[in-house]
């Protein structure tokens, strides 16, 4: 049986569909209706296993009394139960008259089982307040906790600061008392990405003021 010449006026939308197809592989099918004929033209990455020529059963989308271009998102179950997330966009001709539907496909599953498991993960009730035993005498944690603060209050990005911003935090930081930690002149030098002698000579001035 000799396969129909497809019609070249829906090429353009055939690309199109590849183009969306190939660009969310392999979770997203694209299946193109020619309104004219109320067959399947085109599917691009088949997910929902029905084949071109199947009927389309889009008789309703001929009147072209409505302008709605965009229809969805609306969700249905594909044949293996998996759930997809759907978009039909209706495609009119040179004179605004319906011609087509492109229907995208996009199965959701993958990422609702992704999200599932984050949640979980980071679920707040699988933790327990941070024991007195352990985090008592936890420098770098109240170190972190102003540090991010300050930054926070400034709208600043650690990555951003500039060195006057530096030294001004080294200034902060020795007010709160951060420096009677062993070792906290180093972890300051290195978070804030400049050198130990530098922290150091701020700390110096403050004592020579």
């Amino acid at each position: 049986m000799t396969t129909p010449a497809k019609d070249p006026v829906l090429d353009n939308f055939r690309a199109i569909a590849d183009a969306i197809a190939t660009l969310f592989f392999p979770h997203a099918e694209v299946v193109l209706h020619d309104l004219r004929t109320q067959k399947v033209d085109y599917i691009a990455n088949n997910l929902s296993k029905r084949e071109v020529g199947d009927d389309a059963a889009l008789e309703d989308m001929l009147s072209g009394d409505s302008d709605e271009r965009n229809i969805g998102p609306y969700e249905k179950l594909n044949w293996d139960g998996q759930k997809i997330r759907s978009l039909s966009t209706v495609l009119r001709d040179t004179k605004g008259q319906p011609l087509a539907v492109l229907c995208i496909n996009l199965n959701i599953s993958l990422f609702e089982n992704a999200k599932a498991a984050l949640d979980l993960f980071l679920s707040p009730s699988k933790l327990i307040p941070q024991p007195d035993s352990l985090f008592r005498d936890d420098w770098q944690e109240r170190i972190n906790t102003f540090l991010h603060n300050w930054l926070r209050e400034r709208q600043l990005g650690l990555n951003l600061l500039t060195r006057d911003h530096k030294r001004e935090l080294v200034l902060a930081l020795h007010a709160e008392g951060a420096f009677k930690g062993k070792s906290a002149a180093n972890y300051v030098a290195n978070v804030l990405n400049m050198g130990r002698a530098t922290v150091y000579k701020h700390l110096k001035e403050l004592k020579e003021q």
